[in-house]
């Protein structure tokens, strides 16, 4: 198990440019399975989720060749720029010749048990072979992450639900799917991606209100579209899909991560760092900006980049009527449930107080009793609620051994780390390379002291 080894204290400078999005590729990888035609992914990242699923679809049969890996900068003379280390992958896959019976496997089951993005196969196979398999999956410790959403709409659509003993897995079957209305109970993202993409060959009309609209669930249903699918109501909460005999294939480029975005402009306030974070697509980023302005931070826009200044301090705002400032997750165009941890850890460093409340996920906070080993000011209130009160550079943080216990705790307390006085230690970075490409290479080219050991 490797380890980050942090030196801490240390102001970065520079460019960085951000990963391809970690959860638009896992759905995009999934919609291969959709058509016996080549797709091509640009823009995919190197991380051990994108490996994980692209190694379980060549097990399936998927052709999967790696056509283009192409630095972000050409300037040879740039070599110091970490915008040179972000690398741009580009895939060409065809699932032209798939062997359904791995599917029955114990293998299988095990590959994607230990992969939660997993759970996407399922629509895409059910759909178009009739026949699929959902094993528990695996991913974050954050909470209880119910199934429901998929296998409800699953089951509207016309699936046969059984459960497998001997494999702890869910077999679904279908001689085909046929449309139908349905009303999810969460508009949860992944649940709503699997149900359109088993809705696309399904027999007739679906609807699907109450469907997640993030800007990747967009992109997804974009790119089904280029393929053939009929899809209306794309950015809303209302889907419809005509069914349709067969898709083609298609070329798709997936966003720049939100998520690293956001972690960047943390990153930059917390270690007074001055950086520019090039090519974000700014308009697809929501309210993330703001969020991190509501904690006093400079987010400047310079056309697709976005520049945060060296703040030597930064302040909390307060609400209209003078209470705290309160900080929530909600579904689309709301704010992302995963940055609430980074959010959190760089109100440590502002002045004022800022209440942290994570509604979806009841262990996604467990990790702040680190951050207060280091000499973080947090109340846990409960599993959902911290507050923080902001030290305003008055304290500083100080180096510590910590676990990352999931891939947006660990980037928070890699984070912490690098604001913090002295050495830190994190063990089980395997969470964070999950979400995060060369994350230490790339910010060590901006400044720091990271050392995978």
């Amino acid at each position: 198990m490797a380890q980050f080894r942090v030196d801490g204290g240390n102001r970065l400078k520079g460019n960085v440019t951000p990963q391809g999005a970690k959860n638009e590729a896992l759905q995009i990888l999934s919609a291969v399975l959709l058509t016996a035609e080549k797709i091509t992914v640009h823009n995919l990242p190197d991380i051990l989720d994108t490996q994980k699923l692209i190694e379980l679809l060549e097990r399936l049969g998927v052709k999967a060749t790696k056509i283009e890996q192409q630095k972000s900068s050409n300037n040879k003379k740039s070599n110091r720029d970490p915008s040179t280390q972000c690398i741009s992958h580009s895939w060409e896959f065809c699932a032209s010749d798939i062997d359904i019976e791995f599917v029955h496997t114990n293998q299988f089951c095990q590959m994607a048990a230990s992969l939660r993005g997993s759970v996407m196969l399922v629509g895409p196979l059910l759909t178009r072979f009739g026949y699929a398999n959902m094993p528990k999956p695996g991913g974050d410790k954050i909470g209880r992450r119910r199934l429901d959403t998929h296998l409800i709409g699953l089951k509207k659509l016309g699936a046969n639900l059984q459960f497998k003993e001997d494999t702890s897995s869910i077999e679904l079957t279908t001689n085909r799917l046929q449309g139908e209305y349905m009303l999810l109970d969460e508009a949860s993202v992944t649940g709503t991606a699997n149900i359109v993409m088993a809705a696309v060959l399904a027999k007739g009309k679906t609807t699907i209100y109450n469907a997640a609209c993030e800007p990747y669930l967009q992109q997804l249903c974009k790119m089904l579209i280029r393929m053939g699918a009929k899809i209306r109501g794309v950015g809303s909460n209302l889907l419809t899909i005509e069914g349709v005999e067969q898709l083609g294939g298609t070329e798709h480029k997936i966003l720049p991560d939100m998520i690293e975005v956001g972690s960047f402009i943390g990153l930059a306030a917390m270690t007074a760092s001055e950086i520019t974070i090039k090519n974000v697509e700014y308009n697809q980023l929501g309210i993330i900006p703001d969020q991190f302005r509501r904690l006093g931070i400079t987010v400047e826009r310079r056309g697709e980049n976005i520049y945060i200044p060296t703040h030597e301090h930064y302040q909390i705002e307060s609400f209209m009527d003078g209470s705290i400032m309160t900080i929530a997750d909600a579904p689309w165009p709301g704010l992302t449930p995963d940055l609430l941890s980074v959010l959190l850890v760089t109100a440590i460093q502002a002045k004022g107080s800022v209440l942290i409340h994570q509604k979806m996920f009841e262990s996604r906070l467990f990790f702040v009793d680190k951050l207060i080993d280091m000499g973080a000011q947090i109340i846990l209130c409960d599993p959902h609620r911290a507050t923080i009160i902001g030290h305003n550079r008055e304290f500083c943080l100080r180096g510590t051994n910590m676990v990352s216990p999931d891939i947006r705790a660990g980037i928070a307390l890699l984070i912490a780390a690098m604001s913090a006085k002295g050495t830190s230690i994190i063990d089980n970075i395997e969470q964070i390379d999950r979400g995060y490409q060369n994350i230490d290479g790339r910010l060590n080219a901006l400044g720091a002291k990271i050392e995978r050991i």
